[in-house]
């Protein structure tokens, strides 16, 4: 009696009694704020293609994909039980014999030698603690094991544990390490498969499949034993599980480069976008972009995380087939290139772009020529922006100019202007079609057009086309050749043709059809909704002038087989950029060519964007219906569309406002600008 109110008192005056009661309080705490969103807290994301197929797996600092109770085979919960806690459904999460027997052996052998801890004791460490030897630790795991199965039920507790649980090298919970080791689901494993599994959690080091397999395989034996003496399998289970040889399948690394860094940055502004975030391209002044810019990092940052760690299934529009065709077009065309930067980067580079005019979604995107460069992730078709040269000409002149009333057989005067542009061949025309002038890329022409249009009614139409550097700085008559101080991306140029391919309605381009949570609960939806930038009418006579450009113009020799299509090359000054936009009615693509610090095009380059737009658009359209454009003196005709692949439909709502234009305002040139000195871009490759 002595010494038990002995030991009372030193609890007591030691302080060891506060300790126990504060551990103790944190613990309830801990249990009564968790939901079963607790124990998901963390969980893979995984991305699709049109066809279903991976893209690419999303991970954090850990590989966990969540499976319920009901999807978790039975001889998989039987089999851990068997191993880890053979009383687990007997005791209130806690085993006191277990824990006396642990502590006791540990005093005998000087070492820590057998574990006392039950499932809900090693889930509570687990989820809420961390891995420390010390005894308020393991005091604080018990109170929170005793909340738990307070709170839970026994199959709640076994389903947390098997999903959280670790089974070594980055693998959480049992269908991670099921994909991890064998390449499929948990619910496909045979027994043997499931109790070589279950092994692992006990001691994820000395148990490891990779570096230690006949660990593993012993620490198998013995569960299987354990099932068949608890009467769980039967004897001819037993012999055959026992029996079966184990291959390990570890799952291939998904990466698909360019299409994982497109979808990752269209996923993180639709989760963006579901948090109620604006986006926005026009500012009132510098110091509302910086707070707007301060803002948009910031919650992209935030949402960019939780796209590894949310434990998505993102499904999008993008075709891996399509991708890697259009990849390896690019490379193949500019294979003779092989000069690098300092960081072993090709020097010439290309960007490509292929919209689907069904949907406007993306459905293959080429940020450069393929290498295999660690950490390196730039993807110049939409993070790079480059002078669009006479490719602009259509979307800012010759658009805006056919609603204003002028028409393909037109006549315009092509000659020289004084302190204004010259033509790609340095010759002129005359009396020329607005036709012969579009098909022909005459500078002239366009320069003039522009300039009667004014600047801001032209750019007016990129900027409701949410072109992200197309500011008030960029109102000059430079810009009707392509010369923009920031430029355009290779996205923004083929979503601009894929608006004049759909009648004038503008769809804002991306890959992402949908998000659901892991058990396919629809999170996001992508609107289609349509805006109306250029009138329908004008749109046809612009296509029909787009497709002299293919027949008889910049990109004669380039146009497809048996299929009706349309397009505008471009370059820019000194021959530093090559482009060509073209669309038909099934797909609008977009290619660069040029250096990422510019340089001169050499020669025989410069038609590499037509060859290979081309190339890729014949694949693409192979077996499909051709189909004409619409005849712009016909009103209100509709062609029925026939598509590649069955896309998911999508409710699509079109706009009916008119674009907004602005009062004509006289160009003046810069007093600190030489006459002239802004008008030398947009030259296109001779015919």
């Amino acid at each position: 009696m002595v010494l038990i109110l002995g030991a009372a008192a030193y609890y007591h005056f030691s302080g060891y009694g506060q300790q126990v009661s504060e551990l103790q309080a944190e613990a309830k705490s801990f249990v009564a704020k968790s939901t079963t969103d607790t124990f998901k807290a963390t969980e893979t994301s995984i991305a699709y293609d049109i066809n279903d197929q991976m893209i690419s797996v999303m991970r954090g600092e850990k590989d966990v994909y969540y499976v319920d109770s009901e999807r978790i085979p039975t001889y998989c919960k039987q089999a851990i039980v068997s191993i880890e806690d053979k009383k687990f459904y007997k005791h209130h999460g806690v085993d006191y014999k277990a824990i006396v027997r642990a502590a006791w052996a540990a005093v005998r052998d000087g070492k820590v030698s057998q574990g006392g801890s039950t499932i809900t004791q090693q889930l509570a460490r687990t989820v809420f603690l961390n891995q420390e030897r010390t005894w308020q630790r393991k005091a604080e795991e018990i109170f929170i094991a005793l909340e738990l199965e307070r709170k839970y039920s026994k199959e709640q507790i076994l389903e947390f544990y098997l999903n959280n649980i670790y089974f070594a090298n980055g693998y959480y919970g049992i269908e991670a390490a099921s994909k991890g080791y064998f390449n499929k689901s948990v619910s496909q494993l045979s027994l043997s498969e499931i109790t070589f599994l279950c092994a692992i959690p006990n001691n994820p080091s000395n148990y490891d499949p990779f570096q230690h397999f006949d660990h593993t395989l012993s620490r198998r034996n013995r569960i299987l034993k354990n099932m068949l003496e608890d009467g769980i399998i039967s004897e001819a289970s037993y012999n055959s599980a026992a029996t079966e040889v184990l291959h390990l399948d570890s799952a291939t690394e998904v990466s698909n480069d360019n299409a994982e860094t497109y979808l990752f940055y269209c996923a993180t502004r639709a989760l963006m976008e579901m948090q109620g975030f604006e986006f926005r391209t026009e500012f009132k002044d510098s110091d509302d972009e910086a707070a707007y810019e301060e803002e948009y990092q910031e919650l992209y940052n935030e949402c960019n995380k939780k796209l590894f760690t949310g434990g998505y299934r993102i499904y999008t529009s993008l075709s891996l087939s399509m991708q890697a065709d259009l990849q390896d077009i690019v490379d193949r065309n500019l294979e003779s290139y092989t000069a690098v930067n300092d960081e072993g980067v090709y020097k010439m580079q290309a960007a490509a772009v292929c919209i689907d005019n069904t949907t406007g979604l993306v459905r293959a995107i080429v940020g450069g020529r393929k290498q295999n460069i660690q950490g390196y992730t730039l993807n110049r078709a939409y993070q790079s922006f480059r002078q669009p040269g006479s490719t602009i000409k259509p979307l800012i002149v010759y658009l805006p100019s056919i609603e204003n009333g002028l028409r393909a057989e037109d006549k315009v005067m092509d000659e020289p202007i004084e302190n204004g542009p010259a033509n790609a061949d340095g010759t002129y025309m005359g009396e020329i079609t607005v036709r012969t002038a579009v098909a022909l890329s005459r500078n002239t022409v366009a320069y003039k057009l522009f300039e009667q249009l004014t600047p801001q009614v032209g750019l007016s139409y990129l900027e409701a086309m949410n072109f992200a550097q197309v500011h008030a700085q960029e109102e000059t008559l430079a810009a009707s050749l392509g010369g923009l101080t920031h430029g355009v991306s290779v996205l923004e140029m083929a979503k601009g043709y894929a608006t004049i391919e759909n009648d004038g309605n503008y769809r804002e381009p991306t890959c992402i059809i949908k998000i659901t949570d892991s058990v396919g609960n629809v999170l996001y939806q992508t609107d289609r909704t349509e805006t109306v930038i250029y009138k329908m009418d004008a749109c046809r006579q612009m296509t029909d002038l787009l497709e002299s450009v293919m027949t008889s113009g910049t990109a004669k020799g380039y146009a497809l087989k048996d299929m009706p299509c349309a397009g505008k090359t471009g370059t820019t000054n000194d021959n530093k950029d090559s482009w060509f936009i073209g669309y038909t009615r099934y797909y609008t693509t977009g290619v660069w060519v040029g250096y990422d610090m510019p340089q001169t095009i050499p020669q025989k380059e410069r038609s590499a964007p037509m060859r290979i737009w081309n190339e890729y658009m014949s694949g693409i359209h192979e077996g499909l219906i051709p189909i004409e454009f619409i005849d712009p003196m016909v009103k209100d005709e509709t062609v029925e569309q026939v598509t590649e692949e069955t896309t998911e439909e999508l409710e699509e709502t079109v706009e009916t406002e008119e674009t907004v234009t602005t009062t004509e305002v006289t160009e003046e040139t810069p007093e600190d600008e030489e006459p002239g000195e802004h008008l030398r871009g947009g030259d296109d490759v001779e015919p």
